[in-house]
């Protein structure tokens, strides 16, 4: 019965997929307003809509990571990945690029990372409807343009800061962090995310393939893949209706857990397009590669030591 009960209870956290925010109380007229529903609607189908599903190769959509507010919005929830004043920051410096991005640039940069797809053309319908969305939740703001990173002043005050937070505790990580993470996931995230992370319902995949042999989640260019900003993510925003409940250590030691799994490789060359191949991707960084190992080497890890063998490459 104690079991029982406890999936109960997990069960009933995974379903309110509500948090505290709200978007403005009025679309704009006309085609604008048109644009803006489009990238709503985009935002929570983005690996179905006709628009987008050939740009994505995985089983998630925007709102995975950018979670639903009270007012049942995607990236209206309040905190850490919070669209509600993201667009006030752009045009804005990307040390990853090392070039001044757009907010079109930013989010068409998901679908090669998160997505594990291809990159947005920018100007095209789903970009356009997807940035004037954001920029839609942002309405009333004040400018406050970020030469320190893309994110507007919510994520610039907590994005880095967490992750410098957790850098040091994943440094530290060793096989019995590893071991204590898979605990915390059996027990606090599989009975939303399933015991093997390959997502259930609504709530979305973490790692791993179909039966199709497809990829479900996010690459090892996302940052979500990164041990440091996972866990800075995950301490601020899970599980579902109990965020801040784990401690640092459990969100770290999760976050080894699940980013140690099997995924998809990123290459940047085979994300982008041939026109964006040929400069019309806005970046001075045109050659980029991660792996799970790679990922872990970038903290001074062994994955084969932290995971006890030698399955992932």
């Amino acid at each position: 019965m104690k079991t029982l009960h406890k999936i109960v209870v997990l069960s009933l956290a995974c379903s309110v997929y509500l948090f505290a925010g709200h978007a403005p109380q009025s679309y704009p007229t006309g085609e604008l307003g048109k644009l803006v529903k489009l990238g709503e609607e985009l935002a929570v189908k983005t690996d179905t809509h006709p628009l987008t599903k050939d740009f994505v190769d995985n089983k998630l959509n925007c709102a995975s990571c950018h979670i639903k507010g009270e007012d049942g919005k995607p990236g209206t929830a309040d905190g850490l990945s919070s669209w509600l004043d993201t667009a006030v920051s752009f045009p804005a410096w990307s040390k990853r690029e090392k070039a001044v991005q757009t907010l079109e640039d930013r989010s068409n940069n998901c679908f090669m990372r998160s997505m594990n797809g291809k990159r947005l053309v920018n100007g095209s319908e789903a970009s356009m409807a997807i940035a004037a969305y954001i920029t839609w939740l942002s309405d009333g703001k004040p400018m406050h343009l970020n030469d320190k990173g893309p994110w507007g002043p919510t994520n610039k005050k907590l994005w880095p800061a967490g992750i410098k937070h957790f850098k040091p505790i994943q440094k530290k990580a060793t096989h019995e962090n590893y071991v204590a993470g898979k605990k915390v996931y059996d027990n606090k995230c599989s009975a939303c995310h399933s015991a093997n992370g390959e997502g259930m319902g609504t709530f979305p995949p973490l790692w791993g393939k179909n039966d199709k042999g497809e990829w479900l989640s996010y690459n090892t260019g996302a940052g979500m893949s990164k041990l440091d900003k996972g866990a800075a993510w995950v301490k601020a925003k899970m599980p579902l209706y109990q965020e801040g409940t784990l401690s640092d250590q459990e969100a770290a030691d999760v976050m080894l857990y699940v980013n140690a799994q099997e995924r998809a490789s990123f290459d940047l060359q085979d994300r982008l397009l041939p026109e964006q191949k040929a400069g019309a991707y806005h970046s001075n960084v045109l050659e980029e590669k991660h792996s799970v190992r790679s990922n872990f080497k970038a903290l001074g890890l062994d994955i084969d030591k932290i995971r006890g063998d030698k399955l992932i490459k």
